[in-house]
């Protein structure tokens, strides 16, 4: 029997900050760095209001920096339409260079349509978001750009290990006036610019991969929030399309 891959998976997202919290050994820097409490408050404010919404949704525009075996840089473009209903439903329509797919999780059931061929997979997963992201990680080999700020206590999980924390300046994204932030920890800068205002929303966010030579990154661009989209629960379930074939999940 065929069986679906998952595309876009750990050697697309593997630099979501959760995969990289661990402490990279013989790491050693020029002089003691700081982590300004600026920093920190903002990011606290962003991952309180985000971790307070019931429902949002957003586009995303995920890229990834890879390198070729030539040595030549490249970037890979997958766009997203994200939905989110508290506590554990999640639809997700991505499209770009690997991928032309829907997921669907209504807190039961992970199902993964591909277009291309009108095959799906379907698996009983855990019933919340960090158990979800954390199985698919270790058992499917896939990981979500930007998980890490669904979760509700995603405020503890980025300040882990965080050595400097900046806010960076002033900043624009899409018009929207924003604080640019900088944070390191061993191996992983990241780097997030939330929107001023009584809903400061990540609007950008970038991680580095600094413990290569190479420091690629993968950057999200988020627009089109809505933080009342009013989706029911129906939103969230796998109605398989006619003709579709049932087939099975292959980890990366």
């Amino acid at each position: 029997m065929r069986k679906l891959k998952c595309r876009a998976v750990a050697t697309l997202f593997a630099l979501v900050v959760i995969t990289l919290s661990t402490t990279i050994p013989g790491e050693t820097r020029a002089e003691p760095l700081a982590v300004d409490p600026a920093a920190t408050e903002i990011l606290q404010r962003m991952t309180d209001y985000l971790g307070s919404l019931k429902q949002f949704s957003v586009q995303t525009q995920n890229t990834l920096e890879d390198m070729l075996a030539t040595g030549h840089r490249v970037d890979l473009n997958v766009s997203a339409e994200v939905i989110i209903s508290r506590p554990n439903k999640l639809r997700s329509e991505r499209k770009g260079d690997l991928v032309n797919q829907i997921f669907f999780y209504d807190g039961k059931d992970l199902t993964l349509y591909n277009h291309t061929g009108n095959v799906y997979a379907a698996k009983t997963v855990p019933d919340t978001f960090e158990r979800l992201f954390k199985y698919m990680y270790e058992s499917l080999g896939f990981a979500i750009p930007v998980s890490d700020l669904i979760y509700s206590d995603a405020y503890p999980l980025l300040m882990e290990n965080v050595y400097y924390a900046t806010v960076l300046d002033k900043s624009y994204i899409g018009g929207i006036r924003c604080d640019h932030l900088l944070f390191s920890r061993p191996g992983v800068d990241f780097q997030i610019w939330v929107s001023e205002g009584p809903k400061p929303l990540p609007l950008k966010y970038v991680v580095t991969d600094t413990a290569t030579s190479g420091h690629l990154s993968i950057s999200t661009l988020m627009t089109d929030w809505n933080v009342e989209p009013g989706v029911t629960d129906d939103k969230f379930i796998f109605v398989p399309p006619k003709g579709a074939q049932a087939i099975n999940f292959m980890p990366f």
